[in-house]
């Protein structure tokens, strides 16, 4: 039998979600306190891999396990039990065995907090770049909406990325900028996304805010495909995988 499982995490400590040496990784967790619970190695695969430092609300993760029935409801408890604090399966339920996490979903929706604010908070130090300069939202939403469509969108890929995907063309479902005081909130939906892809828009569009760049340099970047043209990666804290659709 197959489980799907819906995975909240607080990403600071991590090295990121993907299984990997040298520090800890959030299916790495996950493997260990399933395998505990259920008595047996359980490789977990999840919808989508994100970079060390980085949050999920709504990630999804599925493992293949063996055995009688299970009950989901003791086997959440159990789980969450032996997980870290900054880990929680929030969801378990049974799935066809052909469910891939990666591969059937739609579309995954992230979310990238500022701070906007003259001095910095530690409440939001862990979730939000703290931009003490005043940012124009409006024109920060005006540059991001034309992202809205389907792109090549290298110009904002990893500059270190070590795998060539087969396409950099990824469809954006939607992209705005919202005044959430004190913040300022990002979102943007698209089928899926390159490695930095949403930091590196966050970059360039804080440029735009401040007045560095016009809100049409997102259409001149999409049309150059060059990376170095784009802004400074924005740091990872900011930055939560909200949910992904199906």
């Amino acid at each position: 039998m197959q489980l799907r499982l819906i995975v909240e995490y607080e990403g600071t400590r991590f090295l990121g979600w993907q299984l990997q040496p040298g520090g800890p990784t959030v299916q790495g967790e996950l493997e260990r306190a399933l395998g505990v619970v259920l008595r047996a190695p359980v490789r977990v695969r999840g919808a989508g891999r994100t970079d060390a430092g980085v949050h999920a609300r709504g990630q999804v993760a599925a493992a293949v396990v063996s055995g009688p029935d299970i009950d989901l409801r003791r086997l959440r408890r159990s789980v969450n039990a032996l997980l870290p604090d900054d880990v929680a399966v929030r969801d378990v339920q049974l799935v066809d065995d052909n469910f891939d996490p990666r591969r059937h979903a739609r579309s995954r929706l992230y979310e990238y907090r500022i701070l906007n604010a003259p001095a910095p908070s530690p409440f939001w130090r862990l979730w939000a770049w703290h931009v003490a300069r005043v940012l124009d939202a409006t024109a920060m939403d005006a540059a991001a909406r034309l992202l809205v469509g389907e792109h090549d969108l290298a110009g904002f890929r990893a500059a270190d990325a070590k795998e060539t995907p087969r396409t950099t063309v990824r469809r954006v479902f939607a992209s705005t900028v919202a005044q959430e005081p004190p913040l300022l909130v990002y979102r943007i939906e698209a089928t899926a996304f390159l490695k930095h892809m949403v930091r590196n828009v966050v970059g360039t569009l804080v440029e735009i805010g401040l007045g560095e760049r016009p809100p049409r340099a997102v259409a001149d970047l999409i049309a150059s495909r060059d990376r170095t043209r784009a802004g400074a990666t924005a740091p990872p804290h900011g930055l939560t995988l909200v949910e992904v659709r199906y």
